[in-house]
């Protein structure tokens, strides 16, 4: 297993965790859409809102001495309900394992934390099995563009123009009690 560690970026990283961000996401979204769209996915102005929101932890995740990645962090008023707002791996990091210790490592940082939720768009299959096959989520629910956008949480709040261009998978985990091993989860359905 990769040792990993989370550090707190400061706001003079943002701009650099946000070129990585999106360079980690653009070969699936050049797959998808071609080289036709005229903003980056995640956009510059969705990147800004997530990384200064209140309450929002934004960390590098550290391997070997360099930070490979990133994730920004929320979790509620009493720390059990965590959400992994952004979550990205240097296209190097990719596939070697780091991600899964990064996930782990997220987990232990936010140990209180009962239920995750995150979500992806929908052509991003290899998050997809990275958070169903790896992390022990769930497919909660699935936004598109002809059902009523999400508007229950902050981050699902900024979904609602994402959903207007194309599909996202929302996605939940839960452990399944408090003194179980991380990784260890049932299926859960959450409610917005």
């Amino acid at each position: 297993m990769s040792h990993i560690t989370l550090t707190p970026a400061l706001p003079t990283d943002f701009p650099e965790l946000k070129r990585r961000l999106q360079a980690a996401f653009a070969p699936a979204v050049i797959a998808e859409f071609g080289d036709s769209l005229t903003e980056p996915i995640p956009s510059d102005a969705e990147l800004a809102e997530s990384f200064t929101a209140p309450g929002v932890e934004v960390l590098h995740v550290v391997h070997e001495g360099k930070s490979v990645g990133g994730a920004v962090v929320s979790t509620d008023h009493d720390g059990s309900h965590g959400n992994l707002e952004l979550f990205f791996l240097d296209g190097a990091s990719q596939g070697s394992g780091v991600g899964f210790a990064a996930w782990q490592a997220i987990e232990q940082r936010y140990s209180t934390v009962r239920v995750w939720e995150t979500h992806t768009p929908y052509f991003e299959k290899r998050n997809i099995h990275f958070y169903v096959n790896k992390c022990g989520f769930h497919i909660v629910e699935f936004f598109h563009p002809d059902t009523q956008s999400p508007t229950s949480s902050r981050k699902l709040c900024n979904m609602k123009l994402m959903v207007l261009v194309f599909p996202i998978i929302r996605f939940g985990s839960r452990k399944s009690s408090p003194g179980n091993a991380i990784g260890d989860r049932k299926s859960t359905r959450l409610n917005s």
